[in-house]
């Protein structure tokens, strides 16, 4: 049974989220305004698309319009809006872009990490620190699942960041005492991804068109595939569990409904749950990409009590339903 979160720790707990126009900032948001948390979001760039915007979300938070590399912006949210919690998500999340654009992707993921960590060192009021890292960090390993103890070895761009990022938050919770813990998480999906090449929003809005869904690998990749309100979940009691327990600090939780499955194997359900006949389109096109990766969650059953909600075909129906009713507000418009 997963473990439920409590409404008196997050109310008018001031809160900082970056990357709040992503796909999971969207959901960490979401959760923390039902909790009657007191938000404050860092966003860089204007997505009207986002969930952010587009549930109206937007004019119930706080807003500053800053980068995560930005220190002095960092150091003045913090101080300014007394933030007590800081749930950092800001990150260059798309593989492919990792490997055309590898400078924007260090920046963003490795600098904007010790930015925003060295700000929470400086600041007195800061309590908890809740770090996106990813399976990626691990890179490729020849026992699977992964499990927390295993030596990071990213290889590629992508990979490397998020090992970077891991590594100096654990450092900066050795050194400095910083409260910080670090989730590794599977690949999210859920409503809200507008990031069309990722394989289940492709998929979906390819199918409410009629088109063929594209599959860039060859489809025998296999993955763990996490829903982003179990992820938003994770992220929330994790910091609760920092407040309640010092000692996590520095440690890596790693969250994941256990189900890895290959490529086609998790089209293949959406086509299913689609009633769509449709032939995926195969291409082989990916690169340095990591064959199978998937995760051992037993670390956070065991010490934070947490469990997914959703299983893979209901996060599967909810995220459906997301792009059905929103893809066919855009086409009203």
């Amino acid at each position: 049974m997963a473990a439920e979160l409590t409404p008196a720790f997050w109310q008018d707990r001031p809160t900082l989220v970056t990357g709040a126009t992503g796909l999971v900032g969207g959901w960490v948001v979401r959760r923390l305004l039902e909790l009657r948390a007191d938000v404050v979001c860092l966003v860089r760039d204007w997505v009207p698309q986002s969930e952010l915007a587009r549930s109206g979300m937007l004019g119930r938070v706080k807003v500053v319009r800053g980068d995560v590399q930005d220190q002095p912006v960092l150091e003045r949210v913090l101080g300014e809006y007394e933030v007590d919690t800081v749930i950092h998500l800001a990150a260059q999340a798309i593989v492919g872009i990792a490997n055309r654009n590898p400078i924007s992707t260090f920046e963003s993921n490795v600098a904007g990490t010790w930015r925003l960590l060295e700000a929470c060192r400086r600041s007195p009021l800061v309590r908890q620190v809740v770090l996106a890292s990813s399976d990626k960090a691990y890179g490729e390993q020849t026992v699977l699942p992964y499990r927390e103890d295993v030596e990071l070895q990213g290889r590629h761009p992508y990979d490397v960041s998020k090992a970077c990022a891991d590594l100096i938050a654990q450092s900066y919770a050795a050194t400095y005492q910083l409260p910080v813990v670090v989730t590794r998480c599977g690949n999210f999906y859920g409503g809200g991804d507008l990031n069309w090449n990722r394989i289940v929003p492709g998929t979906i809005r390819s199918l409410l068109r009629q088109q063929r869904p594209v599959i860039r690998s060859d489809g025998n990749f296999i993955r763990d595939y996490f829903y982003v309100e179990d992820g938003a979940a994770a992220y929330l009691l994790l910091a609760e569990r920092l407040h309640a327990d010092p000692g996590l600090r520095g440690q890596a939780f790693n969250f994941s409904n256990e189900t890895p499955v290959t490529v086609i194997e998790l089209v293949n359900r959406i086509l299913r749950l689609m009633g769509s006949s449709e032939q995926p389109d195969i291409r082989a096109e990916a690169q340095h990409e990591i064959p199978q990766q998937f995760l051992d969650a037993g670390k956070a059953k065991r010490m934070l009590g947490w469990a997914p909600i959703f299983s893979l075909d209901e996060g599967l129906r909810r995220t459906i339903a997301w792009y059905r009713e929103s893809l066919s507000q855009d086409v009203a418009a």
